[in-house]
């Protein structure tokens, strides 16, 4: 066990055929290492419940357990409750429905021991080309999504859960996905001080834990082209002194190419992390070969590369933040209106974009235009929608084209989630064409037709006038099912 080991945060997957204990050897690894906690993606909540009991039961350290939660605790974990993506929260003009996202995230999260939330995303939407930020954004306006970026800080910590404002100093800008590669945002200095960073100093005010570097280079802020992860500048100088950040400053996943291909990181993972430090991080997220990495530490440590001093003050801050997290409690456990409530505040988002919607007649034939498939993991199942369709008694088939049998409406269910390593926030020509084509099939039958996009709003745009649309904003099965119900009250 070494300290420096105390400054890795591994990631551990659920399997859907082994759950966890495909990762066991791993954990006991990572354990025996000394690192200073997890994040783990996916799992049913009893047993990520009984995960974390464990790590913690054996772990000598107390352990930061994180999680992506922009969406709820059901955006990882099975059985919790899924929320809108941010965006749509904040359509809704009330600062107070943000307060209670954070509030049912955090008290969820922590009844399974999950104590870091890796929300609230601080970028400004103000790129429809970002392949990445997209509907995960509290929206364009800097003052707007800084009074909600403090008020889901607030509500979120209040909980005893780490909030984490992430992508500092903003990935709002960018046009590239730093999953795959290096951004550069080539905005002014004065349009970044004036604009992306309001948010994060909003956080910084509210008393975030955390702050989530980006993976993206910034030229007016640090000259020499490296991604903010790595820049001395952008970390030390402006984070930590203009900033007055003194609390844990986390990397994005280290697994992603955007950091790798940092100017001067020498391409190795230990490069980088060593790099990461010497520029201002405290831990390092989601390391691919942990063994590597904390060997690569070690080194530079001890031959000075890396700031001994430097290095403690980081476990020093890790270490204040986890006895902060307070532990699960069963007594804060959400309530059955806490949860109902998710489901209503998915309702409210539902919303025509473009025309006026038919009335909805049955039985319902559903053409799926999937434009998520791709990519190092899967997208969410698209069964929730039919199943909670069928649950409200409505008679639905799934076709690849409308069918000369039934006279009900056609749904054309169009999937274009932001998702990482997919390069790009609109639809494909295929896509495009899937739609069109669906459409055109049900007036040659004389039908009415009804596209339900599961993506940003303005994504319409995109499809031509080929049908009604209606938005969903996002993919995960709170949104198929609220879809699915707004289409259930239009049926007559």
């Amino acid at each position: 066990m070494s300290d420096v080991a105390q400054l890795l945060i591994p990631a551990v997957r659920w399997d859907p055929t082994s759950g966890f204990e495909g990762e066991r050897a791993n954990i006991e690894a990572a354990l025996a290492m000394g690192v200073g906690g997890f994040i783990l993606f996916g799992g049913d909540q009893e047993s990520v419940r009984a995960l974390v009991k464990w790590l913690q039961q054996r772990s000598r350290v107390p352990l930061l357990i994180g999680a992506d939660m922009e969406r709820g605790a059901g955006q990882q974990f099975t059985g919790a409750t899924g929320l809108p993506p941010l965006a749509a929260i904040a359509s809704l003009g009330d600062p107070d429905l943000v307060r209670r996202a954070a509030r049912l995230t955090a008290r969820e999260a922590r009844t399974l021991g999950v104590n870091w939330d890796y929300a609230p995303v601080c970028d400004l939407d103000v790129v429809p080309e970002n392949p990445i930020v997209g509907t995960r954004s509290l929206g364009s306006d800097p003052a707007i999504v800084a009074k909600l970026a403090a008020e889901w800080v607030d509500a979120c910590q209040s909980e005893g859960v780490l909030a984490c404002a992430k992508h500092f100093p903003g990935h709002g800008r960018t046009t590239a996905d730093s999953h795959a590669e290096l951004p550069v945002v080539t905005a002014s200095a004065d349009t970044l001080h004036n604009t992306d960073l309001a948010p994060f100093r909003a956080a910084i005010d509210a008393g975030v834990a955390s702050v989530m570097t980006a993976h993206v280079a910034y030229p007016a802020l640090d000259p020499s082209g490296v991604p903010a992860t790595l820049s001395r500048e952008i970390l030390e100088w402006l984070l930590r002194q203009r900033l007055r950040f003194d609390n844990l400053v986390v990397t994005d996943a280290l697994i992603m190419e955007g950091v790798r291909q940092g100017e001067g990181a020498q391409g190795t993972e230990g490069a980088v992390a060593v790099r990461a430090l010497q520029a201002g991080c405290d831990l390092l997220l989601y390391p691919a070969d942990l063994r590597a990495v904390e060997a690569a530490l070690r080194q530079a440590v001890q031959s000075r590369l890396l700031d001994p001093e430097r290095v403690q003050r980081s476990i020093r801050r890790r270490l204040k933040w986890a006895q902060w997290a307070s532990p699960p409690n069963e007594y804060r456990r959400p309530s059955g209106s806490d949860v109902a409530w998710g489901a209503l505040l998915a309702d409210r988002c539902v919303h025509v974009v473009r025309g006026a919607p038919p009335p909805v007649r049955g039985p319902l034939e559903v053409v799926v235009v999937d434009d998520d498939l791709g990519g190092p993991y899967p997208a969410p199942s698209r069964e929730p929608f039919f199943d909670q369709l069928r649950a409200d008694g409505r008679s639905v088939t799934r076709v690849e084209t409308p069918t000369g049998d039934s006279r009900g409406t056609v749904i054309v269910a169009l999937f274009g989630d932001v998702r990482a390593w997919k390069g790009r926030p609109g639809y494909s020509p295929a896509a495009r064409q899937a739609v069109a084509a669906a459409c055109d099939a049900a007036r040659r039958q004389a039908r009415d037709a009804l596209v339900l996009q599961f993506s940003h709003p303005r994504l319409a745009a995109e499809l031509g006038p080929v049908a009604p649309v209606v938005s969903a904003w996002g993919g995960d099965s709170v949104m198929q099912q609220a879809a699915a119900r707004w289409i259930g009250r239009k049926i007559v």
